[in-house]
């Protein structure tokens, strides 16, 4: 079959990145492009002392693939939308924005407890400001601890404490059953009879049977004991995670999710590239609920300084837009709601911006640029 050419694509390294690089060129593969992929180490990946919301400020995860696009390396980059500051370089275009994924946060705890029923003390794991904020608004009595790395990275922080308690008391368990001589002495209920007992899970049968994120997690050393974390529905999927951890989805109306969460995006020169991409990968719906998330962010100028959710949904000839603005702690909030129309939506959303800036919104962003810097 004739192809259509080459397209390059720039992407970051992180699994969760090559997944998503997978499905922009799955889809342009559909259309007979052949594709290429270059993978760009941003400098969000060289930092791990630093904050997301810090190394947001500076785009840190963007910069660097987009500037290989600038400089004609590659056709295209590809990027979580959420990661993106809302100002771009004037040479490029978002030339592609694909259907979202999943765009709410769960949280993933080792036995599958659910938030409601977390322990006053509990320990969150985020580097979100928001997602921070959010939680204590909810449960002012947990404790939101700063937790870095990629999906898998902080997946394996949550599991290790429970994993390696377990490993220990097998480990304890299984001297005990041996004795003094070493050998194998399985216990039995003394009311039960003997040929219906099971042995018990030896250690190294039951470290057989952990998945591969088990076992790096009991590799890693504690440094903080968490018993929860909240992260974005999207990354855990598309990294292919969800079915090895127990997690809850967190309701949108609470937790709003952050702008563009779940999204990507496309960025190209604004030429005939551009063009072909957003004929092939743009999803109407996506990119208009994002444009109202994003446009909305940018009136507000919060950025990654503030706690800041915006979600947009297009509902019929409206979308449907809910806005969080906190102060750090979940103590103080601007929240709001309404219903756009889809026929102006980029203009009504500044409008709908402006308005939650005059009722207080903008007071707690100022308060939290002062605070950073």
């Amino acid at each position: 079959m004739r192809t259509k050419g080459t397209v390059r694509l720039a992407t970051r390294g992180s699994t969760l990145a090559q997944r998503q690089a997978a499905l922009v060129g799955e889809a342009l593969e559909n259309r007979r492009y052949e594709v290429e992929l270059e993978t760009v180490e941003t400098t969000g990946d060289q930092i791990r002392d630093e904050l997301i919301h810090q190394l947001g400020k500076t785009g840190a995860f963007v910069r660097e693939l987009d500037q290989r696009v600038l400089d004609g390396e590659v056709d295209a980059a590809i990027h979580s939308m959420k990661d993106m500051p809302t100002e771009q370089p004037t040479d490029l275009v978002t030339a592609g924005v694909p259907e979202r994924g999943p765009p709410g946060d769960v949280l993933v705890t080792p036995d599958g407890t659910s938030f409601e029923a977390l322990p006053e003390g509990a320990v969150i794991g985020t580097s979100s400001l928001r997602r921070r904020a959010q939680v204590l608004a909810e449960r002012p009595d947990l404790t939101v601890e700063p937790i870095r790395g990629n999906v898998d990275t902080r997946l394996e922080k949550v599991l290790a404490p429970a994993l390696q308690a377990e490993l220990e008391e097998r480990r304890e368990a299984d001297k005990n059953r041996k004795g003094d001589t070493g050998s194998y002495k399985p216990e039995y209920d003394d009311d039960a009879d003997e040929s219906d007992a099971e042995d018990p899970i030896t250690v190294d049968d039951w470290h057989a049977g952990l998945s591969d994120l088990e076992r790096r997690a009991l590799e890693r050393d504690i440094d903080t004991e968490y018993d929860a974390l909240v992260l974005a529905e999207a990354g855990l999927t598309r990294s292919g995670l969800d079915e090895y951890v127990e997690y809850e989805r967190l309701p949108t109306k609470e937790f709003v999710p952050a702008p563009g969460q779940g999204a990507l995006a496309v960025t190209a020169l604004d030429d005939d590239t551009a063009r072909e991409l957003n004929e092939v990968l743009d999803h109407p719906r996506t990119r208009v609920e994002t444009t109202v998330e994003r446009t909305i962010l940018a009136e507000l100028g919060g950025g990654c300084i503030a706690p800041i959710g915006i979600y947009a949904i297009v509902q019929g000839e409206h979308v449907h837009a809910s806005v969080q603005v906190f102060d750090g702690d979940g103590e103080e909030s601007v929240i709001g709601s309404k219903d756009l129309p889809v026929s102006r939506h980029a203009t009504a959303a500044r409008e709908f911006a402006q308005e939650l800036a005059e009722r207080g919104a903008a007071e707690l962003i100022d308060a939290a640029r002062e605070a950073d810097e």
